[in-house]
């Protein structure tokens, strides 16, 4: 993991006028949840289909000349992977990302097709952080950590920036899906009188576990399966959880079904194909798992779906 400094709101600016130069921004669209007007940010309309993408060129596009020359190495379940990725071709720099077989062959097909080079683990059953390691080890490139990374971090937070300019002002909440707390950590220290709502899978709630109980808690054993295959760390880092302490409350967390119902409103009400992941936020607004003002931006982060499961999730009477 990436120990050199500490994620900055001075970070996040720098980065969000990076990203600014070569990425549109992404729509702030108005929506109904429950009667109550809001927004959301439909970061599934990235380059990309996901916010990873910011990350990813803020990282790799801080990389010094020797740096680039030893490559970089992610893990990813495919969205980092494809920001990593999608930035690393544009610099010219060799990019190994390690995944799990089990993603989605949409992920793992736009991986590819970017360039990189993709060693795949099992999940459950290896580590990917040794998996990663011994590639790291035996090649010497820099590791990109998808949310332990204070480029990353910063990265991510230039959406915070955007919604800002959009709103003409800080919005009041932000709720973000979460996986490692990349995202909610970087939106934090971009909108600071912000309210932070992180939204997790059932049974991996690891972000929000380690807020309540002040240390990072690790997933179990008997974690239960999700389809939110993006929001599945088995734990949140010190990095992240510095970060958040203070400024988020320990978050939500969502069930498949709730998902699968923000997927189909995201369709029917936005006209917008949005992965499981991608949609946990939009899923905890809906089950009024947590309120909304006309100042709340939801997040939406990612729209890589599986194109034969989200055809299930969209259909009739499913």
């Amino acid at each position: 993991m990436q120990t050199e400094r500490e994620p900055t709101q001075e970070g996040v600016h720098k980065a969000a006028n990076k990203i600014a130069a070569i990425l549109p921004a992404t729509p702030l669209l108005p929506v109904r949840i429950n009667g109550i007007s809001c927004r959301v940010k439909a970061e599934n309309l990235q380059q990309i289909g996901a916010f990873k993408i910011r990350g990813g060129w803020h990282r790799l596009s801080d990389l010094d000349v020797e740096q680039r020359k030893r490559g970089v190495v992610a893990v990813s379940s495919g969205n980092h992977a494809q920001g990593v990725a999608w930035a690393a071709r544009r610099l010219g720099i060799a990019a190994t990302i390690v995944m799990p077989r089990n993603a989605p062959q949409v992920k793992l097909d736009a991986t590819k097709a970017l360039g990189a080079n993709v060693v795949l683990y099992n999940r459950p059953g290896e580590d990917r952080d040794v998996v990663a390691a011994k590639i790291i080890a035996e090649t010497d490139a820099v590791l990109v950590h998808a949310f332990a990374d204070p480029w990353v971090i910063e990265g991510q937070g230039s959406a915070g920036i955007e919604i800002t300019e959009q709103l003409g002002q800080e919005p009041t909440r932000i709720i973000a899906c979460c996986g490692g707390g990349g995202l909610a950590a970087g939106l934090s220290l971009a909108c600071p009188a912000a309210e932070i709502v992180p939204v997790e899978p059932v049974g991996w709630d690891m972000v929000g576990q380690a807020l309540a109980a002040g240390k990072i808690v690790q997933a179990g054993d008997d974690a239960p399966e999700t389809i939110c295959d993006a929001l599945q760390p088995t734990a949140t880092a010190p990095i992240n959880l510095a970060v958040l302490q203070g400024r988020s409350n320990p978050g939500v967390s969502v069930t498949d079904e709730e998902v699968r119902i923000a997927q189909r409103f995201a369709f029917s009400h936005l006209q917008m194909v949005v992965e499981p992941g991608g949609a946990a936020a939009l899923a905890a607004a809906l089950a009024g798992k947590v309120s909304v003002d006309e100042r709340t931006v939801i997040m939406i982060t990612g729209g890589n779906a599986d194109p034969q499961s989200f055809a299930q999730t969209i259909a009739p009477n499913c």
